[in-house]
């Protein structure tokens, strides 16, 4: 299985919207999803520009955006996508 590629955009509105809190999430990561996950910061994604998506904090998992990004709901959502 490959793995699932996140990236945290650490831009200034998602930053302060929490995206520093979700950065930390690797050390913080159940074991089983360790393997399958890579977790990178990346620069401004543009995701908020008119609301086109929703609110900050955003998250990319390949290539779906995730919305309003709390550390719980992200490592749901991996979880579903491995299938644990």
């Amino acid at each position: 299985m490959a793995k699932i590629n996140v990236s945290i955009c650490m831009g200034t509105t998602c930053y302060v919207m929490g995206s520093s809190e979700l950065i930390g999430l690797l050390e913080e990561l159940p074991e089983e999803l360790r393997e399958l996950v890579e977790i990178r910061g990346s620069n401004c994604l543009n995701l908020c520009q008119q609301g086109a998506y929703g609110r900050a904090p955003f998250v990319m998992i390949d290539d779906e955006v995730m919305p309003e990004a709390t550390p719980e709901g992200l490592i749901a959502r991996l979880r579903e996508l491995a299938g644990l």
